[in-house]
């Protein structure tokens, strides 16, 4: 084909056109479809069609084989021989995105770095891939955990955006950079730029998808950020706000018309990937509010929704949501008295992250602390201490550190021997001078830990100022586990000291609100409690019927118990370091006794 000739050859059609029926063939014919696109180089064809084709084989041999060597020399060819061209942006930033992405699986993010940064200085004149290079050299900064750089770089893609005319893009880009700076606990900054970011939302007139997806961005940090703050109850309006805002974006239809600034050309994510993320954060919500059963009753709809989009769709983003959902369901089920469910989702979990080991990356700490969770329900706290040790090991997130901090306190109150440790651990989160996290939920959690310690060394008085201090929190904001604990253990205190009416006042709405949650403990505790304090008062009838339930609640217990420390999946409480193990052996029976809760 002669270089100054502009229609293409007809040879290079036909192989073009038998690569590409190849490729799309059921099943796809790889080997077929690149011996059709090598063949192109036996033609000399002009650098056009040369940079082109190195492209299309890359990108075909990256996505669809292992041979890497072969992708690399390919793409990496196509970035320099497109780079000479002048007037074929679409094949020059192409093959920088494609071949930056493979350095990154690759793990040679180095190399990916310089290849971004020379396509972003080239392409200011071509506003989409201007802007989609800026997002990807961000999006690798945010994964090697370099904030910084990334919310710079989003920074400047909000200046440009605005520049060209795309408040839409201006809002994603400023979007992304409040979701890093929630990520990096940076308050003061987030809350400017997530009022500016509402304003230009409201203001912005588009494609109504467009604007429902921004709204569904800006609103998701809005109700994660109050969830991170553990205020389960002021959050509730957003949450309404944003399950009506998916509603409203499922109702519409696409909209085909493209917009026509070529700044504006993204979308977040897909409508299907937005009602998965609003099912989660419901679920988040449900959880740390403790309605369980609302929380099961949506990770179940969620989970099938993803089982679905899987099947199409191979976005690691679905594998995240689906880790994260678990991670909260497993927490429900250990409250619930569904110990083996529990720890059969956890062995989910680990497969899960063994097919992605920046997965796991992320998850690892959270995968120690739910094992921790579940030993301490089994009552192995050797195992639980271990576990929640590993964890404390793994990770630089503040709120999860608190978290583990304060169920690794509760195992050592429950040994009743490691006094040093403990009370080293309660400096780390003393609720009353400089707690380590803004959280509403954990510092109330740090009360009644403290309240927990008083009662079992005979401190009532000052058992009682803590708890009542995690009871007003939990009103506050609806923490209703931790209202039902703390009553129950308030009962108790009472019912220690003689004073059985005050008792009776504390228990039967705790027994009241362990029903609603359901919470399997606190119902065995209120129980044995209302039996005693029935007995005490010669409330006979009472006292026989508070019985029951106890033996009631007692039987599930124990059989859950069994049942899950026969699991093979009870060997994963030993495992505290590398990767999980694949393989788990038989246990042949139960090694552990099922504990009193107090």
């Amino acid at each position: 084909m002669a270089a100054t000739t502009e229609a293409p050859e007809p040879w290079y059609l036909a192989l073009l056109g038998f690569a590409e029926h190849f490729r799309t063939s059921s099943p796809p014919k790889i080997r077929l479809c690149v011996h059709c696109l090598q063949a192109v180089f036996q033609f000399k064809p002009p650098p056009r069609v040369e940079a082109r084709t190195h492209l299309q084989l890359g990108s075909v041999l990256y996505r669809h084989t292992k041979n890497s060597e072969l992708a690399q020399t390919h793409l990496e060819k196509a970035w320099f021989i497109s780079q000479q061209i002048s007037q074929f942006e679409d094949v020059k930033f192409e093959a920088a995105s494609i071949l930056s992405e493979f350095y990154c699986q690759q793990n040679l993010v180095d190399s990916a770095k310089p290849v971004l940064r020379k396509a972003i200085q080239i392409s200011q004149q071509t506003p989409y891939w201007h802007c989609r290079l800026l997002f990807q050299l961000a999006q690798l900064h945010a994964l090697e955990k370099d904030l910084v750089s990334a919310c710079d770089l989003l920074g400047v893609g909000a200046e440009y955006a605005r520049v060209m005319g795309s408040e839409y893009t201006r809002a994603l880009f400023l979007l992304s950079k409040g979701m890093l700076l929630l990520m990096e606990r940076k308050l003061n900054e987030v809350h400017p730029l997530l009022t500016l970011c509402g304003n230009i939302v409201e203001n912005w007139q588009g494609n109504p998808i467009q604007k429902e997806s921004l709204r569904v961005f800006f609103l998701v940090l809005q109700v994660t950020h109050y969830l991170d703050a553990g205020q389960v109850k002021s959050v509730k309006p957003c949450l309404k706000q944003l399950q009506q805002c998916i509603q409203t974006i499922s109702t519409l239809h696409d909209d085909e018309i493209l917009p026509t600034n070529p700044a504006a050309l993204f979308h977040w994510l897909p409508k299907e990937h937005m009602c998965v993320l609003v099912y989660l954060v419901t679920v988040m919500h449900s959880m740390q509010a403790g309605y369980l059963e609302k929380a099961q009753k949506y990770t179940d709809k969620a989970l099938m929704q993803l089982e679905k989009l899987k099947m199409l769709d191979s976005s690691p983003i679905l594998s995240t949501f689906q880790v994260i959902l678990l991670e909260h369901i497993i927490m429900c089920r250990l409250v619930t008295g569904h110990k083996a469910t529990a720890l059969q989702e956890i062995s989910q979990v680990c497969q899960i992250c063994q097919q992605s080991p920046r997965l796991f990356t992320n998850h690892a700490a959270q995968l120690h602390t739910l094992l921790g969770l579940y030993c301490i329900s089994v009552n192995c706290m050797d195992n639980a201490e271990a576990q929640f040790t590993a964890a404390l090991q793994m990770t630089t997130h503040q709120e999860l550190w608190t978290f583990i901090v304060t169920n690794l306190a509760s195992v050592y109150i429950r040994e009743g021997n490691r006094h040093q440790e403990l009370y080293s651990l309660l400096e780390r989160i003393n609720p009353d001078h400089n707690f380590p996290v803004s959280s509403h939920c954990l510092r109330a959690a740090a009360f009644y830990i403290r309240g927990l310690l008083s009662f079992f060394q005979g401190r009532y008085n000052e058992a009682k100022r803590f708890l009542r201090e995690t009871l007003k929190m939990s009103n506050a904001e609806d923490l209703n586990r931790l209202t039902a604990c703390s009553l129950v253990l308030l009962g108790h205190i009472f019912f220690v000291l003689g004073n059985h009416r005050e008792s009776n006042n504390m228990v039967v709405p705790a027994m009241q609100l362990a029903s609603k949650i359901p919470d399997m403990s606190v119902q065995l505790w209120s129980s044995a409690l209302l039996k005693d304090l029935n007995k005490a008062c010669g409330n006979t009838m009472d006292a026989h019927e508070a019985a029951q339930m106890h033996q009631n609640f007692s039987q599930q217990l124990l059989q859950d118990h069994i049942a899950a420390c026969s699991l093979p999946e009870h060997n994963l409480i030993s495992w505290t370091d590398g990767l999980p193990p694949v393989q788990f052996q038989p246990q042949n029976g139960p090694t552990t006794s099922l504990a009193s809760l107090l």
